[in-house]
């Protein structure tokens, strides 16, 4: 059983990204930002941009303790060929603990009832940051503040955010986590320099879900893992996600399903409409769209030079996908239909795909 969190943007079951300490697959990303450091010219707003779950969080803690490290890092930079800092340091043990005062975080939060969280970083949160933004740093050095995510702003809490960018105060840095860059305001992209981060291999997914999970003094079933990774199209949180043994078995599924297409087994499709109904189903079904919309990222990407008649029917697919499952969610509907009808409209996307 995967224990849960408080935290909106902890993933149950492993650490959380500031205390991974670890950077795999991004070392050409790193390597721009110290080279800006080192230009002295460095920009202080960044778009962290890239496919959820790869890493993007975890690179901006790192950043956030470099730059919070004692001492000026503009002269560390000269001297470093990453960003990594030890455990052991004092700015380390408190961006860890939550209680650096010039590090701030711009997130969904905890609802007053303590089991739900906001759908959006509330324009309140922003606000409160822009007041600690108008006094001086607490230790006299840098101020950083990470967005995660640019996707869970509104409009007020990105026009609130705005304002800081037009007009940031002396060594302020911003790192905004965005996993569709193009979709945030481009009031808010064109003030900020965009740093792109590529999906991870299986090999490096498989390597930074292993540290994760010693991390948090789990064991670590080499086996599962590895199919895991190989399920999580270059996400370090899916690969975590679909470790766990009745996960991992729902992917299996769903995905022989997908591969099968465009055939249909009639018999074990009504088994995994029937194992994603009713309340105990609600997690699953998540899983199960999540399976399903990665496996036509994958599909999309793999044929992108194949032209529009060939794209297209896994686009509109794709989106009539999302509509149908915010629509369950939104209505509380029987899931059972929603999964044959999405089913056989899938075949029919891949059949005309095959066709054009």
């Amino acid at each position: 059983m995967r224990e849960t969190s408080n935290e909106p943007d902890r993933l149950p079951n492993a650490p959380h990204p500031r205390e991974t300490l670890a950077l795999i697959g991004h070392a050409r990303s790193e390597q721009a930002f110290i080279e800006a450091l080192r230009s002295e010219r460095l920009h202080h707003a960044w778009l962290l941009g890239g496919p959820e779950g790869i890493g993007k969080a975890s690179f901006a803690y790192r950043v956030a303790r470099f730059m919070l490290a004692a001492g000026d890092p503009l002269v560390r930079a000269a001297s470093t060929a990453t960003l990594a800092m030890p455990e052991s340091d004092p700015a380390t043990r408190r961006v860890i603990a939550q209680s650096h005062p010039d590090l701030h975080l711009l997130r969904r939060t905890v609802k007053p009832d303590g089991k739900s969280v906001t759908s959006n970083i509330p324009v309140d949160s922003v606000r409160r940051v822009l007041d600690r933004f108008g006094s001086s740093a607490a230790e006299g050095g840098w101020r950083i503040c990470i967005v995660d995510s640019a996707e869970d702003m509104d409009r007020s809490s990105a026009n609130a955010l705005l304002k800081l960018l037009e007009e940031p105060p002396p060594r302020a840095l911003f790192l905004i986590v965005a996993h569709a860059p193009g979709r945030a305001l481009p009031t808010i992209r064109s003030r900020c320099r965009l740093l792109t981060f590529d999906t991870l291999d299986e090999g490096e997914v498989a390597e930074a879900s292993r540290l994760a999970l010693e991390r948090m003094d789990g064991a670590v079933d080499t086996s599962a893992l590895t199919r895991a990774s190989a399920l999580a199209d270059g996400s370090v949180r899916r690969a975590l996600t679909y470790v766990d043994p009745e996960t991992l078995a729902l992917v299996e599924a769903v995905r022989a399903r997908l591969d099968a297409l465009p055939g249909i087994d009639l018999s074990a499709l009504l088994a995994l409409a029937e194992d994603v109904a009713g309340r105990a189903g609600e997690s699953d079904f998540a899983i199960m769209i999540d399976t399903i919309q990665s496996w036509l990222a994958s599909h999309l990407r793999a044929h992108a030079h194949a032209g529009a008649g060939r794209l297209a029917p896994l686009a509109e697919v794709w989106e009539k996908l999302g509509r149908a499952a915010r629509e369950v969610e939104t209505y509380n509907l029987d899931r059972r239909p929603l999964v044959m009808t999405m089913f056989h409209d899938l075949s029919e996307a891949v059949r005309r795909s095959r066709a054009a």
